[in-house]
């Protein structure tokens, strides 16, 4: 038995009728500095005040920014259950609001030059996830280098976060177009939402993602859809700065109403349009085998 195989089997395993499966929401930017990072957290935030529960993924390797944004210093990181050990709750540092969030640490770049062995070890944590959590979110690098398109590849739900700025409109091309270009990626099986943040009014956030979907539809012919707006508010920038998320900081600040809104859309949108579940096993066996 090789060691695609393998991985086939354990996720057949942990998408059993009768085992739990996490939603997996992969939240993305073109760029840097549009907010990305703060999407991930106050969504998560909204999620756990819905009830659910949620753990943010931060996959932005080489840097902290979840942690940084909780106040929080995590114990462990990814890494160390990959080369040290230990399980998936050991690597879960609880953050404000009862958000739980596992730090990447220096990265997973070289998962799949690993032995079966480890990643049937590596598989078989990530699927208890599924248990633990109901969503989540894994927060990706900005930009289109190969390791935040393989997550993207590896996602059933996308959330694109984009400014009106015209460099945050263009890299937001760049990287649905890379996406598009991706030999494992298949828009049948994969929603994009963009999410326009840091606008004037919801006029500006509807326009902004109507230029961008004009492109996007004649030159990629990619199907996306307009998930909401956060605006300019100076209770979020606050919010940063006291290292809390602005929808515990400030739950009747304007982006926290914001975030509210898109949370309950994700949420409790057409049951047609929901995606369909895969769970962590199915999510990272993606990312670590090449068809």
């Amino acid at each position: 038995m090789d060691q695609a195989e393998n991985l086939r089997n354990i996720i057949k395993m942990n998408q059993q009728p009768q085992r739990p499966v996490a939603r997996v929401i992969t939240v993305t930017s073109g760029k840097g500095g549009v907010g990305k990072s703060n999407t991930a957290i106050n969504l998560a935030i909204q999620f756990r005040q819905m009830g659910q529960r949620v753990i943010i993924l931060d996959a932005d390797f080489g840097l902290a920014n979840i942690e940084i944004m909780f106040g929080t210093v995590p114990r462990h990181n990814l890494c160390d259950l990959i080369y040290q050990g230990k399980n998936i709750k050991d690597i879960i540092t609880w953050g404000p609001g009862g958000v739980g969030f596992i730090s990447g640490g220096s990265g997973i770049a070289g998962l799949s030059n690993l032995s079966r062995e480890y990643l049937i070890y590596i598989i078989q944590n990530l699927a208890e996830l599924d248990a633990i959590a109901d969503i989540v979110i894994v927060d990706t690098g900005a930009g289109i280098s190969d390791a935040v398109l393989e997550f993207l590849v590896a996602s059933g739900e996308i959330i694109l976060v984009t400014t009106p700025e015209p460099t945050s409109i263009t890299d937001s091309y760049s990287l649905l177009k890379a996406l598009n270009r991706h030999d494992r990626f298949s828009s049948e099986t994969s929603q994009i939402k963009v999410m326009a943040n840091k606008v004037d009014s919801k006029e500006e956030g509807k326009a902004l993602f109507t230029k961008l979907n004009a492109v996007v539809a004649r030159y990629l012919k990619l199907p996306i859809s307009y998930l909401g707006s956060v605006p300019q508010d100076s209770h979020l920038s606050q919010a940063v700065m006291q290292q809390t998320p602005v929808s515990l900081a400030n739950p009747n600040a304007k982006s926290a109403k914001a975030y509210q809104e898109i949370a309950q859309v994700l949420m409790y949108g057409e049951q047609s349009l929901l995606p369909q579940k895969r769970g962590m096993a199915a999510f990272f066996s993606h990312i670590i085998t090449k068809k």
